[in-house]
């Protein structure tokens, strides 16, 4: 899009939720935990674990925290039920916003992302209020010294990547959802694991934010961000880099 990208928007922001969320490894243990509960505990023989142990080596996650969770998962320590829920609603200036979460108790986290919401000023809707404003798509991000953008973009097209977004900073590689696996691991092969890989919802149109109403938003996304509970957050704000440095600084 014209001005900043909204990727650009969103690596600003996660930048600094990198650097503060306390619970990051909390996160993806569940991510590795439900991953290997859906099929073998093997990730040579387990798509969604490999994927999960790549994001959780990307972020530094020891690899006895791997190994634990793993064994969790098989029932080695008491294994935790989890479920996948996602909700939907709107943010401070009309922002849609979807919430991805791995609970436990559906009624405690329906009650703290309500919670959220209403003291942000925004509202949750039912589920579809907002999705339909998004578009569900594979996500793969490399730094930008791993390769060239023209080499990217062709090694991404050869193993059945959409496009390629590339920057100073950053590879953005898309893909359809059913080809996640499949681009993900041949990137992989080639240029080593990614900083993150995952199925993700990009905006098909964003909304404009003012300033005055960009720092309430950011108050909503990072409450939602610090619950344990939730594993990802998309919205399609739409927010001028210089004032994203200024919240997120």
């Amino acid at each position: 899009m014209a001005g900043h990208s909204q990727f650009k928007n969103i690596m600003f922001r996660k930048g600094a939720q990198d650097k503060k969320r306390a619970s990051q490894f909390a996160k993806l243990t569940r991510e590795i935990i439900v991953a290997a509960k859906s099929g073998l505990p093997d990730p040579t023989m387990n798509s969604a674990l490999r994927g999960a142990i790549q994001t959780a080596r990307a972020a530094n996650m020891p690899k006895e925290n791997i190994e634990r969770a793993i064994k969790k998962a098989t029932g080695g320590e008491g294994a935790d039920n989890y479920e996948a829920v996602r909700y939907e609603g709107y943010g401070p200036g009309g922002v849609a916003v979807i919430v991805e979460a791995l609970t436990d108790n559906r009624n405690r986290t329906a009650s703290e992302v309500r919670s959220a919401f209403s003291k942000h000023g925004g509202s949750l809707g039912e589920t579809g209020a907002v999705s339909f404003m998004f578009e569900r798509i594979g996500q793969i991000l490399y730094p930008a010294e791993v390769a060239g953008a023209e080499a990217m973009f062709e090694a991404a097209a050869e193993a059945g990547a959409s496009d390629v977004q590339s920057s100073p900073e950053s590879h953005e590689v898309i893909c359809e959802p059913d080809d996640f696996s499949d681009v993900r691991d041949a990137l992989t092969e080639r240029y080593g694991d990614p900083r993150e890989a995952r199925l993700t919802w990009k905006p098909l149109t964003t909304t404009p934010v003012a300033e005055e109403q960009a720092g309430t938003l950011f108050k909503l996304l990072d409450t939602l961000d610090d619950n344990d509970d939730v594993q990802q957050v998309a919205a399609n704000f739409d927010i001028a880099d210089d004032v994203i440095e200024r919240l997120t600084a």
